[in-house]
């Protein structure tokens, strides 16, 4: 019998979310690290416009191609001389200093699933032995100061056929992330999770710890030590200390910001998220991702057809969120420890297609953008091209496991570490190149 830590929990009426989200404030946490490594610790975000953006109507703009490759918006000049981005974009030209976009991505695939666990791990997808995601790597290599969740999901990503993106995978679901449902713009938006069951008396806990031991035992004892029974005790122990705090409820709680700034992300899911997500990691999270649209699916940025009203739609929130984060971290003196990204796991195809719901752009892996500020990258530079279609990189072509030894590079981490899973010696990242003109 397999029992999920969220069931273990459940047995004693604790949540898995006892853990708080505070406990260290950043500064501590900082300390702590540079204290014992004497290297300043990058925590990353990472937006995941899942689906895949069209780098052709935001980031990579085509002005003298033909009208079903151009599309129909403009390019626009930005505070960084030289770099255009898209007319729809305006926010993010005015702090294009704070990130920078490369524009000569290639991808292993243009298939979703396969292509969203592609970028969040930087290697193929393995049915059978899948790489771990960036975050989890991280959760792994680098132990976490503060008592709260190192590694979080905002939104659900999970493809129906495939593993979900940046989890685990050979690491186990110990190096899994804290996953939230939850509509962080919702009017009565709370994490269930990170609370105690309402119907617990907290003097019972004491029982609930010799219950869980006892559980421990057995399994110890009769199971030989399954992977769960391996790695719950951190969890319990977490959960227990914390299951009578309010602080994690602290960090959840969006009303503590002023309503200008709420405003200034923008009152939506992603916004909200993106604001979310800077409370999350000044509370000592070391790894959120943001699903960065939702709608009627998970593959919101999946433009088979009609794709410029539904850019219409979503620009202008992607375009406030990001901005907001990137100004709201540099004003804060955050935006230097914490690494920024905005991706999604491919393009889109140069031509624009005839659908008969609307012109669209499908799929394409051989070309794309996507962009990294803060973290100790540098900003303001565009790495690469791609030709006059935006349909190949001509000049520095960044594959996948580039770009994620690149994060890894700046988070400390260490590609050639290696895992031992099932009998098999197992490297993180065994290819990939950093981009060494961002760092």
């Amino acid at each position: 019998m397999e029992i999920g830590r969220r069931d273990f929990f459940k047995i004693g009426g604790i949540s898995l979310g006892a853990i708080s989200p505070l406990g260290l404030s950043l500064p501590q946490v900082l300390a702590n690290e540079e204290a014992s490594g004497g290297r300043k610790q990058i925590n990353v975000i990472f937006m995941f416009l899942q689906g895949g953006a069209s780098h052709l109507d935001m980031y990579d703009m085509k002005p003298n191609a033909p009208v079903e490759i151009r599309g129909k918006y403009s390019p626009a000049r930005t505070n960084v001389p030289g770099l255009h981005l898209s007319d729809q974009l305006p926010k993010l030209g005015k702090c294009a200093d704070k990130f920078s976009l490369i524009r000569s991505m290639h991808s292993f695939c243009s298939k979703h699933g396969e292509g969203d666990v592609d970028i969040m791990c930087g290697s193929p997808r393995d049915k059978n032995l899948q790489a771990p995601g960036i975050g989890a790597v991280l959760s792994l290599q680098q132990k976490q100061q503060a008592p709260v969740p190192p590694f979080i999901h905002l939104g659900d990503m999970k493809h129906p056929a495939h593993s979900a993106p940046g989890y685990g995978g050979y690491l186990g679901r110990a190096h899994d992330p804290f996953l939230i449902k939850e509509n962080p713009n919702d009017s009565g938006f709370s994490v269930p999770t990170f609370d105690t069951a309402k119907e617990v008396d907290v003097n019972r806990l004491a029982g609930r710890t010799h219950l869980l031991k006892s559980l421990d035992r057995y399994q110890e004892k009769f199971e030989r030590q399954m992977e769960f029974a391996r790695v719950h005790n951190a969890f319990t122990e977490k959960a227990l200390g914390l299951a009578t705090s309010t602080k994690a409820k602290r960090a959840f709680d969006l009303s503590k910001e002023p309503d200008k700034l709420r405003d200034t992300y923008g009152r939506n899911n992603v916004g909200q998220s993106m604001l979310l997500a800077r409370r999350l990691v000044e509370a000592g999270v070391r790894f959120v991702t943001i699903q960065g649209y939702k709608d009627t699916g998970i593959y919101a940025w999946d433009h088979h057809w009609g794709i410029f009203p539904h850019l219409e739609q979503q620009l202008p929130i992607y375009d406030s969120a990001y901005s907001a984060l990137l100004n709201d971290l540099d004003d804060r003196g955050m935006l230097e420890t914490t690494l920024v990204i905005t991706a999604g796991e491919f393009g889109r195809t140069p031509k624009i297609n005839n659908n008969k719901r609307g012109p669209g752009r499908d799929h394409w892996a051989d070309c794309f953008s996507l962009t990294l500020g803060g973290g100790g990258i540098k900003t303001g530079r565009i790495i690469g091209a791609s030709d006059k279609h935006g349909a190949v990189p001509v000049d520095r072509p960044v594959s996948i496991p580039d770009f994620a030894a690149t994060v890894y590079h700046a988070i400390g981490l260490d590609p050639k570490a290696e895992f031992v899973a099932q009998g098999r010696r197992m490297q993180m990242l065994p290819e990939g190149s950093v981009v060494r003109e961002l760092l």
